[in-house]
This record gives structure tokens, sequence and C-alpha cells, in this order.
């Protein structure tokens, strides 16, 4: 059995009134993907951002990688953010338009000089990796795709070599073609690098693909967990049943894999 890479205890988070995470406990081993499904304010971005150390713990415990997030000091958590990464929903905002790929790339590895010179070889395999050319680190965002800026922004997560990654809502942005596109390249480096994983999403037929177990969210609490394979054929919870019912996967996606 793998070691846990996270461990989440009782987990409570509140911006003011709003109770918005309510008594949240997993555990997930290295090199595992954990899907947590829901609809639009059910606390799944909250989660990522306390497992990133941007979001208040009002009670519980969060340990990721070996460390105490709730308790971690500023240093700590500046190094600590170095071995977490995120994948962020939205690869149009995410890069900026006024540097180029090798400059954005460059930077993830080293945010203080940021010389590419230094790291091409390296950009460039990665850009290699996600299924672009190395030739490509001398344009900018705009001169791409929508799904080649989500597979730069998969390369600048990963670039650093992450123990563990967040990738939020990764494909909600791109048809459903790209989406599959993107998912197989995830699937293809997660085996190849043994990667954990937490791969947040509103579509159960995405988090399938991708995960070996499933949190389910419901206005801020955990309502079923489960190997991916039961949840799927077996779900518990109404909430559940409902989200598969109202979402069974769209043409490029099956539930039965």
């Amino acid at each position: 059995m793998s070691a846990s890479m996270v461990r989440v205890e009782g987990l409570d988070v509140r911006y003011g009134s709003a109770h918005v995470l309510r008594d949240v406990s997993f555990e997930l081993a290295a090199g595992r993907t954990v899907g947590v499904v829901g609809e639009s304010g059910s606390g799944k971005s909250t989660l990522a951002k306390v497992l990133v150390g941007t979001a208040p713990i009002a009670s519980g415990s969060v340990e990721v990688d070996g460390v105490d997030v709730a308790s971690a000091d500023r240093a700590a958590l500046r190094t600590y953010r170095r071995r977490i990464q995120m994948i962020p929903q939205d690869p149009f905002s995410s890069l900026s338009p006024r540097r180029t790929i090798g400059q954005t790339l460059a930077e993830a590895v080293d945010p203080v000089r940021a010389r590419v010179a230094e790291h091409e070889e390296r950009i460039g395999g990665w850009l290699e990796r996600v299924g672009l050319q190395a030739d490509m680190l001398h344009r900018y965002p705009h001169e791409f795709s929508g799904g080649q800026r989500q597979r730069i922004a998969i390369a600048r997560g990963l670039i650093i070599d992450p123990h563990f990654v967040i990738a939020d809502e990764i494909t909600s942005a791109l048809d459903v073609s790209v989406q599959a596109q993107i998912l197989e390249l995830l699937a293809e480096i997660k085996a190849s690098l043994g990667l954990t994983m937490m791969f947040i999403s509103h579509n159960l037929a995405v988090v399938q693909r991708v995960s070996d177990e499933v949190i389910v969210l419901f206005q801020g609490e955990v309502v079923e967990s489960g190997p991916v394979e039961r949840i799927y054929a077996d779900p518990q919870h109404w909430y559940t049943r409902r989200l598969l019912e109202a979402d069974p996967g769209s043409a490029g996606f099956s539930l039965a894999g």
C-alpha cells in the first residue's frame, strides 16, 4: 500500500457566515488520482484552495506531502507550493499575452531569473511531451488554439516535477473532441510519471476517465466516496444518482469506460 500523499480530517471552511466545507475527510495514496465531483457551489474549488494553502481552515487537519497546511508558516508554505501545482481551468487568462511560451515555462522552472536559454532543452522536451513542437517556445499564447493552450498549462504545471497536482475543471472550456485528447494526454503522463492528482470536475464522465477514486461533494459535504468502479456501477446516495442521470456522458465519452 502506498503512503498517503493527502490526509484530510474533519475539515471545515467558513467565509463569514457561509459554511463552505463541512467535516470533509479523505485520504489519497501516492500515485493515485481522486476525482472530486459536484455542481457549482458544492465546495470543489474551495477544497483545492485549502490544499494549496490559499484558503482559511476553520477547523480540522490537512496534511499534504508531509506538511501540516494549517500550521505552516509563510516560508514553509512557499517551499510547499513549489511541490503542489494547480493546473487552472482557463487556459486563456492563465497565460500572459506579453510573454512567449518559453518565457512562461522558464518562469515556472526559475521564478527569479526565468532565462529561457538556460532551460531551453527542458522546455522543449515538455512541449513535445504534451504534443506540441519544441520550437514553439518562441510563440505567444494568441498563436495557439484553446486545446494547445491547455497543453501548455499542463506543461507549466508539471515541468518542475511536483509531488501533487490539482487539475481544476481543465476540460470545461474545451469542445468534446479536444476534451478527449486532453484526457488521453493526462492519462499517459499520469501513468508514465506515477502522478498523485486531484481532478476536479462537474462532469462525471470526464472524472471516470482519469480517476481511481471519486469524492462526491454536495453543499460542502462529502455525501459519497469510493473506488470509481463502485461509484459508477452502484451509487448509494441520491445526489450521486442524480448527477449520473443528469450527465450520463456526451459524445466521445462512455460511462462504461
